[in-house]
């Protein structure tokens, strides 16, 4: 079992995990702090250590705004945050590299830390991976854009100094993690969310080519014609409406100028990031995206998606994408009577609308649909409140399958790698035994193997889907494909073949929808503004 392991800035010691075959290395710094005038510019090289830096904790958390959806309460939250977090089960002289897995959290680019219980990397440890996760800027602070930033940058650039972050962590894991055990030649990078998104503008980024192989997205892979794209976390925002944007953030903080912005206490800097919308967005519902996200601009992502995928200028990596049955405003039939008793209450930026109501879907689609709206009803009928609430989640689900096999396509034109896309559909377990669903998110506690007592009652039938599909994903982590002996058959995608992979409550093959319901769809998307 290794215990103390050399990297570019020092010796780091590691504790024993769990299972004392594991060694788990936390709060490892990969860049320098990005504090006084480092904050908001690319991240530096770590600072170098004398003697062995005990990596026996977590790092402090990126600032964010507190108590809004994340699991570290008790970390300390600082904007000397850019740590690294490293899972090996290698031991000491160990000759053959173990396949590595880079997790990004997801928290819609505002919230979040690598440090979160359900990211633990001991259960794919004990399955032969290098599991990493990692902090980044999140918020203002990671993707604040305004003109005085971009003139500084010699790329004429600003607003992704989280991404940066992200690239300067995947640098890392190419210089250091042999010495733990982690082949460099065989990384994938995952993330749910916001974390799924990272992993699209990640694969779009020259920045990042060649420091990953493989990709997973779980939640949001979507065509470039899709208008949801425009609010989930798969968001981007242009250069100029992102500078505009800050101009106006920086000067409603009273700072005028680039000098007093960065004096400003980080606390000022993420006071109301968690409901900063950004109004400026069409998506064809009230559903808008958070403020703060990545930027095309020109340097880190240089297209949008669509022309990115016909030009074929994405990084050729294997991927894996996919969605959930409750997700993306479907929600399970037993919290209708919740959410028509929360209306708008329940709506946050980034949020999916929920319709629930008679009323509430018919409006809803004519202004999404216009000229289609009537076609829309006719294959998605309602005359009740409660039938409206089937059809909207029934309509939900089948865009987002469709949308996520035509974003294959567009992206399988030029790229080299096969693709496997899936549909989730296990109702876990909630904390405090409420309703079970499958989620946005819920899948995390299986594929990394997660079924931690303090989360949830978890089943014996929870525990055989968790060791099925942490089976696909360590696979996939290992070889590009997520087969293995004792698994049900995922097929590739094909373009011949409208049908993605059922995984959770069964496992197998299913049709994206019903012929008429696929047409639809495809039409529908071909009427809307790429991205």
């Amino acid at each position: 079992m290794l215990q103390r392991v050399k990297t570019e800035a020092g010796l780091v010691e590691g504790i024993p995990g769990r299972d004392r075959s594991v060694t788990v290395f936390r709060g490892i710094p990969y860049a320098a702090p990005p504090v006084d005038d480092l904050r908001w510019r690319p991240p530096r090289p770590p600072v170098p250590w004398a003697g062995v830096l005990k990596a026996d904790r977590f790092g402090p958390m990126s600032p964010q705004v507190p108590g809004s959806e994340r699991d570290g309460d008790n970390l300390p939250v600082s904007e000397d945050c850019l740590r690294i977090n490293v899972w090996t089960g290698a031991g000491a002289g160990q000759q053959r590299l173990r396949p590595v897995l880079v997790w990004i959290h997801g928290g819609g680019f505002r919230v979040g830390t690598g440090a979160n219980p359900r990211y633990d990397g001991e259960a794919l440890a004990r399955k032969g991976i290098v599991v990493v996760t990692f902090n980044y800027r999140l918020g203002a602070l990671g993707f604040l854009a305004t003109p005085e930033l971009s003139e500084e940058s010699e790329h004429r650039a600003s607003g992704n100094y989280g991404l940066l972050d992200q690239i300067a962590a995947l640098e890392w894991v190419q210089h250091n993690i042999t010495h733990f055990g982690g082949d460099p030649d065989r990384v994938t990078v995952a993330g749910q969310s916001a974390g799924a998104g990272s992993v699209s503008f990640l694969a779009m980024s020259p920045l990042a080519e060649g420091l990953f192989h493989r990709a997973i997205a779980q939640s949001h892979a979507r065509h470039a014609r899709d208008p949801e794209l425009r609010y989930l976390s798969s968001s981007y925002r242009t250069l100029a409406d992102a500078e505009a944007a800050g101009t106006r953030y920086a000067a409603a903080r009273g700072a005028r100028t680039l000098r007093r912005l960065r004096t400003l206490p980080w606390q000022k800097l993420v006071e109301g990031n968690a409901s900063a919308v950004d109004h400026t967005v069409e998506t064809g519902s009230e559903a808008k995206p958070p403020l703060f996200r990545p930027v095309v601009d020109g340097w880190v992502l240089p297209h949008g998606y669509e022309e990115t995928y016909a030009k074929g200028l994405q990084n050729d990596v294997w991927y894996l994408a996919g969605s959930n049955l409750d997700e993306s405003g479907a929600v399970p039939a037993d919290t209708f009577a919740m959410y028509r008793e929360a209306g708008r209450k329940s709506w946050r930026p980034g949020a999916p609308p929920v319709h629930v109501t008679l009323e509430d879907y018919v409006t809803a689609s004519r202004l999404k649909f216009a000229a289609k709206a009537e076609e829309f009803l006719r294959l998605y009928p309602a005359h009740t409140d409660e039938e409206a609430a089937h059809a909207h989640c029934a309509a939900v689900r089948d865009s987002a399958k469709i949308s996520t096999w035509l974003w294959a396509r567009d992206w399988t034109a030029h790229a080299k790698r096969p693709v496997y896309t899936y549909f989730w559909t296990y109702a876990a377990p909630t904390a405090g035994h409420g309703t079970r669903r499958a989620s946005h998110g819920s899948e995390i506690d299986f594929v990394l193997g997660n079924l931690h007592p303090d989360r949830a009652a978890w089943s014996d039938e929870d525990r055989e889907v968790a060791e099925t599909m942490s089976g696909y994903w360590a696979n996939y982590v290992a070889t590009g494909d997520p087969n293995g002996p004792g698994l049900p058959h995922w097929p590739a995608w094909a373009p011949e073949n409208p049908a993605v992979m059922e995984v959770g409550a069964h496992f197998g093959a299913i049709p994206l929808a019903d012929p008429a319901r696929l047409d639809f769809w495809q039409r529908y998307f071909l009427t809307q503004h790429a991205w």
